[in-house]
């Protein structure tokens, strides 16, 4: 998987290898070409996984494709020496139902190497539109199959070859159940009459592309919030953005580069030469040493900088400021956000349906910050105001499902008490 999953099932019989034996791992044109033709022969939708190496690589591309398809079997496929050859896989697949757990963290990957699904079912996110408490794949299999899915290889370095046999086992465990299950919770939702209200959230999952990278990604350094000057800041960004390039064209995860402690240890210190700067811990590290030059260039950048070229010293607000600032710059605007959460947790709790999944806690936010022209003449008709509403949550991509169920009960709250 490629979100590692921590819970750990009990009481299930485990399942310890696939019922086939682990396939093997296929690296050529021609094999890829071979299980393109007995996938497309077989029956129903498509269990699929990727395998990435988060924390290990630069990139979110996949290391290990893992298909499974009734009548055709499982595959895994090493997609690295077969890039540029997986066009008969993508004709034999993208058309079809694909169903992934978590589908977010991988679809982007795949959509690298030209495999995108025509259809979508979500197992993890319809484990939580269905109410359930765990939604972890191994735990969602012992609780709708009763079988135990032994974890412990999603954090891997998917990225190392040759892969190990006991991941191979695990990739392969990943997949081998994923179409029984999608079969389990789509009969939960059926019997919920919550069907429809998922093939809005798959559909939503599979069309939306991945969010651009923000601008001020420099601000999550950790320790960051320790610094009170612009001009730390400034080579905090310096660092940062020098990492993140050699991270880059290596293709390895920036903390490997350097974490984020030497950082602000570096900033703290504030070394004017390179013996000063490989006395500090981390820096006289021999995967260091050989950058030295730029990161005390880095430094000097930041140092030196213009005045006003600094960041300023806290991020520029992209939309409301944070809530605990609310009651202080807009007691009005704090009033209407805590009568919609009351009733947006209360919604969540008549549906069983995580709040977070039944309406963006962000776009409810922003609707009682500012989202409606003027709070202080709200229509006084409420058809009126529940069209404001309807129009501001589909402005910012609420589906119609959650916007049939919410409006009303955001119409509610936001509706002004009479005037005594």
């Amino acid at each position: 998987m490629s979100v590692p999953d921590e819970s750990e099932p009990t009481g299930a019989p485990p399942l310890l290898a696939p019922v086939d034996g682990v396939p093997a791992v296929l690296d050529t044109a021609a094999e890829v070409a071979a299980a393109a033709a007995l996938l497309a022969a077989g029956t129903g939708p498509l269990a699929v996984d990727a395998e990435r190496a988060s924390g290990f690589r630069y990139s979110a591309r996949a290391y290990l494709i893992q298909l499974r398809r009734k009548g055709a079997g499982t595959f895994l496929i090493d997609p690295i020496p077969v890039a540029d050859a997986l066009e008969p896989l993508a004709d034999a697949i993208n058309d079809l139902e694909w169903v992934l757990h978590s589908a977010d963290q991988d679809l982007p990957g795949l959509a690298e190497l030209g495999l995108r699904p025509e259809r979508l079912f979500d197992t993890e996110l319809g484990g939580r539109l269905a109410g359930f408490e765990r939604v972890g794949l191994a735990a969602m299999v012992e609780n709708l199959l009763g079988h135990a899915l032994r974890k412990g290889h999603g954090a891997a370095d998917w990225s190392t070859r040759p892969l190990p046999a006991e991941w191979l086992n695990y990739a392969a465990l990943d997949v081998e159940l994923l179409l029984e299950l999608r079969d389990a919770v789509a009969a939960d939702l059926a019997a919920q009459g919550k069907t429809d209200w998922a093939a809005q959230e798959f559909e939503h999952v599979r069309t939306t592309e991945p969010p651009a990278p923000k601008a001020d990604r420099w601000r999550r350094t950790s320790g960051i919030h320790n610094l009170r000057r612009t001009r730390q800041l400034a080579v905090v960004r310096e660092l940062w953005t020098t990492r993140d390039a050699l991270a880059r064209a290596r293709d390895v995860a920036p903390a490997r580069i350097l974490p984020d402690a030497a950082i602000i240890a570096a900033v703290t210190a504030d070394p004017k030469t390179i013996a000063q700067l490989r006395a500090l811990p981390v820096f006289g590290g021999p995967r260091q040493r050989r950058y030295s030059r730029e990161w005390l260039a880095a430094i000097d950048r930041g140092r030196t900088m213009p005045d006003s070229e600094l960041p300023p010293l806290t991020q520029p607000f992209d939309g409301p400021p944070p809530v605990n600032r609310w009651e202080r710059r807009d007691p009005a605007a704090a009033a209407r956000l805590s009568r919609a959460r009351t009733a947006m947790g209360e919604l969540s709790t008549a549906h069983k349906i995580p709040v977070e999944n039944l309406l963006s806690p962000d776009l409810v936010r922003r609707l009682c910050w500012d989202g409606l022209p003027d709070y202080d003449r709200i229509p006084d008709s409420p058809d009126d105001l529940a069209a404001a509403i309807d129009g501001f949550l589909k402005s910012g991509g609420a589906r119609p499902w959650q916007r049939e169920l919410a409006v009303p009960h955001l119409t509610a709250a936001l509706t002004p008490e009479p005037a005594e």
